[in-house]
């Protein structure tokens, strides 16, 4: 099973922390983690899964793979820049937000769009009209982000299946 996480490339202590532990459950759960493969949120995940035993996968935004974070397994490189982001979101059956900035909003949108279900760990929220979106299914813990990660993308694949 594919989990996407997507997260800012300057990560605060806190989000980076937070990543790492996300990255060691998912492993612990045998998930592979797909990223955009760089550092920040990306670098925290794939060094938490690796550290676990788990895979990872880096979808690059340049043509040269040794761009990747030091524990990216799979590096692949699109040299589609921001764009690539289209691509991280789709190859998961969900995806985890933690922090980010406007690319990461970016992919939550994306990810939205597709009815791909988005975890949202210390991540952006939303209004519509005045109103609490509820879109985005906010976690408070790693734990609970994963666990909720594991339960929509099992869903998600149920259906796909039938």
């Amino acid at each position: 099973m594919l989990i996407s996480i997507i997260g800012e490339s300057n990560a605060s202590h806190k989000n980076y922390s937070l990543a790492e532990e996300v990255g060691r459950l998912l492993a612990e759960a045998e998930v592979t983690v797909v990223c955009g493969g760089m550092g920040g949120v990306m670098e925290a995940v794939c060094k938490g899964a690796s550290n676990a035993g788990g895979r990872t996968v880096g979808i690059l935004p340049g043509v040269n793979p040794s761009d990747a974070n030091p524990w990216v397994d799979i590096p692949i490189c699109t040299g589609l820049g921001h764009a690539r982001n289209v691509i991280v979101v789709r190859s998961g059956l969900a995806v985890v937000a933690i922090g980010g900035a406007y690319g990461t909003l970016s992919e939550i949108g994306h990810a939205l769009s597709d009815e791909i279900p988005v975890i949202g760990l210390n991540t952006w929220s939303f209004n519509r009209e005045g109103n609490e979106d509820d879109s985005l299914h906010i976690c408070k813990t790693p734990a609970q982000a994963v666990k909720t990660a594991l339960l929509l993308a099992n869903k998600r694949l149920h259906n796909c299946e039938n």
